[in-house]
């Protein structure tokens, strides 16, 4: 059973004056602020209490509340690539179906009871007359935010070496040196030595030596 819905919170709708009146519309606008974790958590979303400004559309039909709409709103995150801070407006539309539960009374072939529960977890429902739209919300937000915001389709990231933001800095690099290569010079240098040494001269001390003998 869902928990009862409370008229005050700002999500939630009174579908009262509508009626049970199959056709009959009525039109809505309200703001609120963003309740929390609205979007995409650690990536981007609408930060809690930033405003929200919902258009909507409740028709009725047979089998419930048919409510149509468009949700507006700032969003802010971080561009995945340099980490700077990235803001988009938001717009996003939705449609969702809330039902009666007692809908299958007014002419519709009932279902069989264990389709009954398997349905009734994906249908949202109309509670005395109040319906919460926060679930479609979210679902919204969530499906018209980018998975990898960029502060620009062309952002270059961070150098990898130092973090600096190749952005800022086009001709942004490090001279590299590979240690396989240093290894090979100090090799290179080793023999090097080596064939001086087997060189026509003698070592000095094997030449002060021979003076001695003289």
């Amino acid at each position: 059973m869902n928990a009862r819905l409370d008229h005050r919170n700002p999500l939630v709708f009174d579908t009262h004056e509508l009626g049970r009146r199959p056709g009959a519309l009525q039109r809505l606008t309200r703001e609120i602020d963003a309740p929390t974790d609205l979007g995409i958590q650690g990536v981007i979303g609408v930060p809690e209490g930033t405003p929200v400004k919902l258009d909507l559309r409740l028709e009725s039909v047979m089998e419930g509340v048919l409510v149509t709409g468009t949700a507006r709103a700032l969003a802010k995150g971080e561009c995945v690539r340099c980490l700077e801070p990235v803001e988009q407006q938001l717009e996003t539309d939705f449609q969702e179906m809330f039902s009666y539960r007692d809908a299958d009374d007014r002419g519709r072939v009932k279902a069989e009871p264990a389709d009954d529960a398997e349905d009734d977890e994906d249908t949202l429902f109309i509670e005395d007359g109040l319906f919460d739209l926060e679930p479609v919300l979210r679902d919204a937000v969530v499906l018209a935010l980018p998975m990898q915001p960029v502060c620009q389709d062309d952002c270059p990231g961070l150098c990898s070496q130092c973090g600096a933001r190749l952005a800022d800095d086009p001709d942004h690099h490090h001279d590299a040196v590979d240690i396989r290569w240093a290894a090979l010079q100090g090799l290179a240098g080793s023999l090097e030595d080596g064939e001086k040494d087997k060189s026509g001269e003698a070592p000095k001390s094997t030449r002060a030596a021979e003076k001695q003998e003289k």
